[in-house]
């Protein structure tokens, strides 16, 4: 009778969260099809695709059902600085802690990495050379451009990071090979979608990555300025016990070197496959051939317009906030909406203003140089129904929650193509191939993977 009771009661409850209705000064609501599941389907499963399609139907801003959670998206990026200002409304950790539980196991604190480029310019260095690529002079070797960039990033920033296993070419490419089988799943995990074989493999990827970044196996020194010594002692003073360490490591480890090789692959795969591209950046590269190698890096306008137009085409970042007491929000068309507490608010910046036609003309097309004026400066202005639009491109988050890595990864993209360009023949296998294209299902996870690869080969040169 008991079990009876709770089910009704439970069924009583879904029926009423069901009959939910739009309130004055609310945004759009769209329910769906199916009660409680609503479109959490089709959001999972290609959330641009859906999200697009709704901002087709609503306009900027509308609230989902989806999996029984109502979700408010907003879509007017000239208003997401001010609405993500508010932390008392809008909380950030508490989402945020659910996919740490559901990727990482455990709930995780997050203390980003501030890194020395310079270490990373000679951990990239190394990796390059002959004896480490297994290269010969002269001597042609085909690959996956994907993982070709992914796996010299991310070895180059394992080793700036944790400073580990700088001379065990074997275990480094382990690590990798765990560290790719763990990312491969992380949509399904963060879902809760996978299937039981997928949770094994996650399971054994993440045991074994455990184990490779206990602290005491990292390579700390005796340096306590170091990023890792510090991060180490903050977790001990605060209590942690070993095994959260571990976790915490895994947590780093995905944080900093999750984008930038997929995001290296990105510029590489759009110059080789644009050539006046690719012949305007070797031409901006050789002409800074003269100066100090700390020198090179800082004026680069065709490249640092290529780079932004590359994250304006696969940033994908949700950001998500929990509603955590009503709260009023002014689009920059001067109209209010009422935000719902217990709601979730989310905002996509790759639809707007990253893919918005009224910001960007043909904005599914990469324009390398969008982002430069006519006399070759950075272009700033853009606009959209006569307003300036404040952030043409949003890769790296909002004004008061930007990433703290993001100058990090600019310049560790920035020396591997500087470095693949000049010291390397590469080219594509097929002549004229195409991009593949991108992973639906890793909309929301930060830069866009592809779900294939583009074959080319490479060489030293002489």
């Amino acid at each position: 009778m008991m079990w009876t009771a709770l089910l009704l009661l439970g069924l009583a409850v879904l029926l009423l969260y069901a009959r939910r209705t739009r309130r004055r000064n609310e945004p759009p609501l769209d329910k769906g099809m199916i009660p409680w599941l609503g479109h959490a389907l089709e959001f999972g499963k290609d959330a641009a695709k859906f999200l697009t399609r709704m901002k087709q139907k609503h306009g900027d801003i509308f609230t989902v059902r989806a999996a029984g959670q109502y979700i408010t998206v907003l879509l007017d990026s000239n208003c997401y600085d001010a609405v993500l200002s508010d932390v008392v409304s809008l909380d950030q950790t508490s989402y945020a802690q659910v996919l740490m539980k559901r990727i990482f196991i455990k709930s995780l604190c997050q203390n980003y990495c501030h890194l020395e480029n310079f270490s990373m310019q000679n951990n990239l260095q190394h990796l390059v050379t002959p004896s480490e690529m297994g290269l010969k002079v002269s001597e042609w070797k085909k690959d996956g451009l994907f993982d070709f960039c992914y796996s010299l990033l991310f070895k180059t920033g394992y080793l700036t990071v944790f400073g580990a296993e700088k001379n065990n070419s074997a275990a480094l490419a382990e690590i990798y090979e765990e560290f790719r089988r763990f990312d491969k799943l992380l949509p399904k995990l963060a879902r809760t979608t996978e299937n039981k074989e997928e949770k094994q493999i996650a399971s054994s990827a993440r045991e074994k990555l455990w184990k490779w970044l206990t602290p005491s196996r990292l390579d700390r020194k005796p340096e306590r300025q170091s990023w890792l010594g510090n991060y180490v002692q903050q977790l001990q003073d605060e209590g942690v016990d070993a095994e959260t360490q571990r976790r915490a490591m895994l947590l780093q480890l995905w944080v900093t070197q999750g984008n930038a090789g997929p995001a290296a692959f990105w510029v590489l795969g759009y110059l080789l496959t644009h050539p006046e591209a690719l012949r305007t950046v070797r031409e901006e590269i050789q002409g800074g051939k003269h100066l100090r190698p700390e020198e090179k890096q800082k004026n680069t306008p065709v490249f640092d317009s290529v780079l932004t137009e590359t994250l304006r085409l696969t940033a994908a970042a949700l950001i998500t906030r929990e509603v955590k007491q009503d709260k009023k929000i002014c689009l920059s068309n001067g109209q209010e909406y009422q935000l719902r507490r217990g709601d979730r608010l989310c905002i996509f910046p790759f639809i707007s203003p990253q893919m918005d036609p009224q910001i960007h003309q043909q904005p599914e097309m990469f324009q390398f140089d969008r982002f430069l004026n006519a006399d070759g400066t950075k272009k700033k202005d853009f606009f959209k129904e006569g307003l300036r639009v404040k952030n043409p491109s949003v890769p790296w988050g909002t004004k008061d929650n930007l990433c703290p890595g993001r100058q990090f990864a600019v310049s560790a993209i920035k020396e591997l193509v500087f470095t693949i360009l000049t010291g390397f023949d590469l080219e594509l296998c097929e002549k004229n191939a195409k991009l593949p294209l991108v992973d639906p299902s890793r909309y929301g996870f930060g830069i866009l993977q592809p779900a294939g690869d583009l074959e080319i080969r490479y060489r030293i040169r002489s």
